[in-house]
C-alpha cells in the first residue's frame, strides 16, 4: 500500500510504503509535515522500519531527524545530509542537518521492507547520488523523472547529461504501465512519459 503526503514549502511529496501482510513501513523522502505522518502510522497501525531518501536535497529530508528511525540514502549523497550547502537547505529554507545514514546504498541494492523487495536503481542526474526505487508495478523516481518533466540539472552537483542518460537507459526500457511516483507533482506512467514528456522525446 502507498499514502502520499504533500510536505515542507516546496509541496515535496512524502510516500508511506507498508506491506499489509506484516504491517511494516517505510518512508520515502519526508520533506515536512512530520507530525501529520506520525499521526497516519499510528491511527493504521503500522511500524515504521526506515526512511530512503532519494537524494539529498533539504526538501527531500527535512523530516529525517522526526522519526529517529535507520536513514538509507546513495553512496554519493550521503554527505549531503550533513552539509547545508550541498543539500541547499541554506538557500531555499534555513540550515540544517540530518542524521547520519545508517545504509549506504548501490546501485542494484534491494531493500526489505516486510515480505516486499525493493530494487534501488541509481539515476544520478538531478544529484550524484539520486536513486529510483522500483517495487513491484511502481517505480519512485525523486527529482528524476516527473509527470510531463524532469528534475533540475541547475544546481551545484547537477548533470543535464547524466539526468536524461539514467532516464533513458534505467527508466525508459520499464514497462508502459509502470506507474511513476515522482518528487513533485502528480503520478504518471512510464507509457506516458515515453510518449508525451517533451524532455524525453
Amino acid at each position: 500500500m502507498i499514502k502520499r503526503f504533500v510536505t515542507g514549502p516546496i509541496e515535496t511529496n512524502c510516500y508511506v510504503v507498508w506491506d499489509t501482510s506484516t504491517n511494516d513501513a517505510c518512508l520515502i523522502d519526508p520533506g515536512g509535515d512530520a507530525e501529520k505522518i506520525k499521526d497516519f502510522l499510528e491511527d493504521n497501525g503500522l511500524r515504521l522500519d526506515f526512511i530512503i531518501n532519494t537524494h539529498g536535497h533539504g526538501d527531500h529530508i527535512a523530516a529525517n531527524s522526526y522519526f529517529r528511525v535507520p536513514i538509507y540514502i546513495h553512496e554519493f549523497d550521503k554527505d549531503f545530509l550533513l552539509d547545508p550547502g550541498k543539500n541547499l537547505s541554506g538557500a531555499f529554507l534555513f540550515p540544517f542537518v540530518s542524521p547520519a545514514a545508517s545504509r549506504i546504498l548501490k546501485d542494484g541494492d534491494t531493500v526489505k521492507l516486510g515480505t516486499l523487495t525493493m530494487e534501488v536503481m541509481h539515476t544520478p542526474g538531478h544529484t550524484p547520488g539520486s536513486i529510483s526505487i522500483a517495487l513491484d508495478d511502481v517505480v519512485f523516481t525523486g527529482d528524476t523523472l516527473f509527470a510531463g518533466g524532469v528534475g533540475r540539472t541547475d544546481f551545484e552537483y547537477g548533470s543535464e547529461d547524466a539526468l536524461i542518460k539514467s532516464i533513458c537507459q534505467k527508466l525508459m526500457p520499464l514497462a508502459d504501465d509502470i506507474i511513476i511516483y515522482p518528487g513533485h507533482g502528480p503520478e504518471s506512467t512510464i507509457g506516458e512519459e515515453r510518449s508525451s514528456n517533451p524532455f524525453i522525446s
